[in-house]
């Protein structure tokens, strides 16, 4: 194991046999990252989602996926391409991990892969206290998952970032006000069943925060995408909004307190949740209209 692997994990200081893989999920999505950088992965596609919120932006939540977009449709472009620099990236810092395509029942334009690595074998590697290592099923694996959009909805913009671990290198990323409209697409639009996603909440908490205005052009181009607006009807701030509010009287706020929990070390916040909470967030999104590419 790489010593700036073990710096690292020393640095974030776990407390706990769930935060100890949760550290080295996160590495391991650093190194994936380095990986398609050096393969000119970027040249084609665009990091976006809640784990680009994460290590580009500063988001104080973890998150499990690494979601990138390719820069305009091609349905035939291969993920697989980019596995063989994903292993030997991965080798490099000691990681033995194997990397898999998932094979999709039905055409749909995400493909999905997962880095997968044996929990056991990486918490010895980099010194987790053997009264924690023994409670890790020996088959259990650490698991990074990718998704690429092979046909992405127009209207974003892109922007270089910057990662400093494990080492220097770039990451092509969507602009702020573009990952604010995917993560507004995903609040409206995704369906979990019974399920609520309390992330989606908790990150637009987030952009609201830090003032990043929601695109309105490319979260319309998302939702006609998806059946969730007519082709030729615009999405105006008024219309957005009333989608958003009764979004939030809809929500089980316990139910999305629960589900962001594990994510975040400070849980003392989430006391504020409330439908009056939520309401006084939307109040203060503003919004844009970029629609360049």
């Amino acid at each position: 194991m790489k010593d700036v692997v073990l710096q690292m994990v020393e640095r974030a200081a776990p407390q706990s046999l769930d935060e100890y893989g949760t550290i080295l999920k996160e590495i391991i999505q650093r190194i994936c990252l380095l990986g398609l950088w050096r393969a000119k992965f970027f040249e084609h596609a665009a990091f976006y989602g809640g784990t680009a919120l994460r290590l580009l932006y500063g988001l104080d939540r973890f998150s499990e996926d690494l979601d990138f977009s390719l820069l305009e449709p091609r349905p035939n472009f291969s993920l697989q391409t980019y596995f063989g620099a994903l292993r030997r990236e991965l080798d490099g810092f000691g990681f033995e991990t194997d990397i898999v395509q998932k094979d999709k029942a039905q055409a749909v334009p995400i493909v999905t892969a997962f880095a997968k690595s044996n929990t056991r074998m990486q918490f010895l590697k980099i010194g987790v206290p053997q009264r924690l290592t023994g409670q890790v099923p020996g088959n259990q694996l650490l698991k990074v998952k990718f998704e690429l959009d092979t046909d992405p909805p127009p209207g974003f913009t892109t922007e270089i970032r910057y990662v400093l671990q494990p080492v220097p290198f770039s990451v092509k990323a969507f602009a702020p006000q573009d990952l604010f409209a995917g993560k507004m697409h995903a609040l409206l639009c995704r369906r979990w069943g019974n399920r609520v996603k309390g992330r989606d909440w908790y990150d637009t908490v987030w952009f609201a925060g830090k003032q990043i205005p929601l695109n309105l052009n490319h979260l319309a181009a998302r939702m006609r995408q998806t059946g969730h607006l007519e082709p030729d009807l615009p999405l105006t701030k008024d219309a957005w909004r009333k989608r958003f509010d009764q979004a939030i009287q809809k929500l089980d706020v316990d139910a999305a307190i629960q589900d962001v929990r594990p994510f975040i070390r400070n849980s003392s916040q989430l006391e504020l949740w409330s439908k009056d909470f939520f309401n006084a967030v939307a109040n203060m999104i503003e919004t844009t209209a970029n629609s360049f590419r």
